[in-house]
């Protein structure tokens, strides 16, 4: 079963767009949290985990498509969301910081709650847009992206990103393909380390066919290095040491939602290993999706993830759905798979049959996937 329906170009404005600026939303969400204390602070993670399963249960699935052809130029709503956010997100962060010091009716306890929030925030949107920036050609928006990333202290993830998973996916030279059978607590501890290493390697590469060094002040980790530095002494300056500790707490909870989502989109499937090192082209049947309306709108469409592997340059709203016959597909949105992705058991429960069905189905001739799943896991739970 392919796309339902492509809108035409001419038919695309802010009504089409508005839907995708309902992250917006969470700014008085996290304010009225921050003011009220105590159980409010729960709505944070309610309104991003909570109330967008309930919409999906709802609104149900989405497979329409955008016209792949529509110009820049008709995307301006879209575009905006993303361009508009950082900003917001740094006002947030920054104005949150400066409230802790006069916030006399929070506990330090319902301080890192309310951060646990902010971490929320950043992680599932500013991240995901942070993503979508880096792969716009623009540099002011690859700076964009950047200033998100310095604000959860994980900048090389534009470095990993681009130069390594989108090349080696699917492969054990990404860190970030989860194998099959590794519990998702095992893959966090390993990437961690794991992508930082592959960007510092990817970069240093690069420097290296320049004939310059990797210590070169051309290497983007000078920058993201620097940024982050900038952000934890204006933590301090606005709240002192609880500052400090409080922004690093949101920044963890946002790298743990990315790495979360990373762990979902790619777990267990693995391109056909071709001999001598070399692997076959990463397919759209390398990624998992989810055709969910309102997640979509939350993630600005990173379930669509097999077409922006395809199309990595595809602006967020021209990301196809395509054939849900033949790419796989997860029972339900990434919200709900991330959250059953901290149950190792639950999640092999679910989703094991699924990547044993998807393994006879394309590589019949595969008999000992022993080597797949070891590659990077060797003694996998």
């Amino acid at each position: 079963m392919t796309a339902q329906d492509t809108l035409p170009s001419t038919r695309i404005g802010l009504r089409h767009a508005l839907p995708f600026w309902s992250p917006f939303l969470l700014i008085p969400v996290v304010w009225f949290a921050a003011v009220s204390g105590g159980l409010a602070i729960l709505l944070i993670p309610a309104f991003t985990w909570v109330l967008f399963t309930l919409l999906d249960a709802i609104l149900g699935k989405d497979l329409t498509d955008l016209d792949p052809n529509t110009p820049e130029s008709g995307l301006f709503w879209y575009r905006l969301v993303t361009l508009v956010w950082p900003f917001v997100q740094l006002v947030l962060l920054l104005t949150l910081l400066a409230y802790m010091p006069v916030a006399d009716h929070l506990s330090t306890l319902e301080k890192f709650g309310l951060f646990f929030g902010m971490g929320v925030v950043s992680g599932t949107i500013g991240i995901v847009y942070a993503h979508e920036l880096m792969h716009r050609p623009g540099r002011g928006e690859r700076r964009l992206a950047d200033l998100l990333l310095a604000m959860v202290f994980y900048g090389h993830f534009r470095s990993e990103h681009l130069l390594v998973h989108h090349r080696y996916v699917g492969t054990p030279r990404d860190p970030v393909t989860a194998r099959f059978g590794e519990g998702f607590f095992r893959f966090f501890v390993r990437v961690l380390p794991g992508c930082y290493r592959s960007a510092w390697r990817a970069e240093a590469a690069m420097l290296g066919r320049k004939g310059l060094s990797p210590w070169s002040f051309l290497n983007p980790f000078w920058m993201y290095h620097g940024a982050q530095a900038v952000f934890l002494v204006i933590a301090y300056l606005l709240a002192g040491w609880l500052g400090v500790a409080l922004i690093l707490f949101q920044g963890f909870i946002a790298i743990w939602q990315l790495e979360l989502v990373n762990y979902v989109e790619h777990y267990g499937l693995t391109r056909k290993h071709l001999g001598e090192g070399r692997y076959e082209h990463a397919q759209p049947r390398h990624s998992w999706n989810a055709t969910q309306k309102a997640s979509n709108w939350l993630l600005i469409n990173l379930q669509r993830h097999s077409d922006h592997h395809t199309s990595p340059s595809r602006p967020f709203p021209l990301l196809q759905a395509g054939n849900v016959d033949e790419i796989p597909q997860l029972p339900r949105g990434y919200p709900v798979m991330t959250t059953l992705a901290m149950v190792p058991p639950v999640w092999r429960y679910v989703m094991n049959p699924r990547v044993t069905d998807w393994r006879e189905r394309h590589y019949p001739e595969i008999s000992d996937w022993r080597p797949y799943d070891t590659a990077a896991n060797p003694m996998p739970r």
